[in-house]
């Protein structure tokens, strides 16, 4: 099994890249035509930030709760590489950060509990 440092940088990498990629995609690459680019952007993003704090810190409790938000952004690249022919490069690259950030999460939650002397946070 992977060491626990190894999948909290593959959960950093996979968050930053779906925090990142939203943020160009909506901001720049792609910008919505029916709402303000503004509105995209805080809907999108803001929740996006809510964990940070935590996961840069390691905390398992945020690891395991921003695993629900990654499957959000996970469900919103599916819809979008199914709904849009244009964006679809871009939506699988959001189903692969989102994927990512989700696997290591979990796995980095597991690992970290299995490792004795490790704290129940």
């Amino acid at each position: 099994m992977p060491s626990s440092r190894f999948l909290y940088a593959l959960t950093l990498f996979g968050y930053f890249g779906t925090l990142t990629l939203l943020t160009l995609w909506y901001g720049w690459l792609a910008p919505a035509t029916l709402f303000p680019v503004a509105l995209v952007l805080l809907v999108l993003v803001v929740p996006l930030l809510l964990p940070l704090r935590g996961l840069l810190h390691g905390r398992k409790y945020t690891f395991a709760w921003s695993c629900f938000l990654a499957l959000l952004y996970f469900s919103h690249g599916v819809m979008e590489a199914y709904s849009d022919d244009v964006n679809r490069p871009l939506a699988l690259l959001e189903v692969t950060f989102s994927s990512l950030w989700f696997l290591a999460a979990m796995a980095y939650i597991r690992t970290h509990r299995q490792q004795p002397g490790a704290s129940s946070e």
